[in-house]
């Protein structure tokens, strides 16, 4: 199980370096969108660019984000649960997720596959569509492997250790 979490660790920390990179575009972008609207005309394409970089953004942020436990959660109920009950509702949680979000990202390949093989562009600048479907697909298959390593974890190695 290490080499699965060290796998996931670093794939999550790559994929936010990469949300983290698109951001910091789509702030850039913003800027100089409103600075060209005030001095001159407004730059071409950038609601196309803020969609796609967005997509991006949130797609690979995921797995990050649930490797750190910073999803939104309302536990307070499950909370006073026991110990046991709390470890079964956890796993149950993290099995519908990963089938979940497993399938989204599989439907959503499925997807950019139809989109590359139309050659759908964007209206505006002409930028392709499925490079980034397929970048929210690899965002969803990594939140699933993250939920995956959670679930193994949580009943096979915290069981030991408790």
């Amino acid at each position: 199980m290490p080499i699965l979490e060290k796998i996931s660790r670093l794939m999550s920390r790559s994929f936010i370096f990469v949300a983290g990179s698109f951001m910091v575009a789509m702030i850039l972008i913003t800027c100089a969108n409103i600075i060209s609207r005030i001095i001159w005309i407004p730059i071409k394409g950038t609601f196309e660019l803020m969609g796609f970089f967005g997509a991006v953004v949130t797609a690979f942020a995921l797995g990050y984000t649930q490797a750190q436990k910073a999803h939104i959660s309302v536990d307070i109920l499950v909370n006073r649960f026991p110990k046991r009950l709390q470890k079964f509702i956890n796993g149950i949680n993290n099995v519908i997720c990963m089938l979940f979000f497993t399938l989204a990202g599989w439907q959503i390949a499925k997807l950019a596959n139809t989109l590359r093989t139309s050659g759908e562009v964007t209206e505006t600048l002409r930028i392709i569509y499925y490079p980034f479907t397929y970048g929210v697909a690899l965002g969803c298959f990594l939140l699933a492997l993250v939920l995956l390593v959670e679930l193994v974890e949580l009943f096979f190695y915290e069981s030991g250790a408790t």
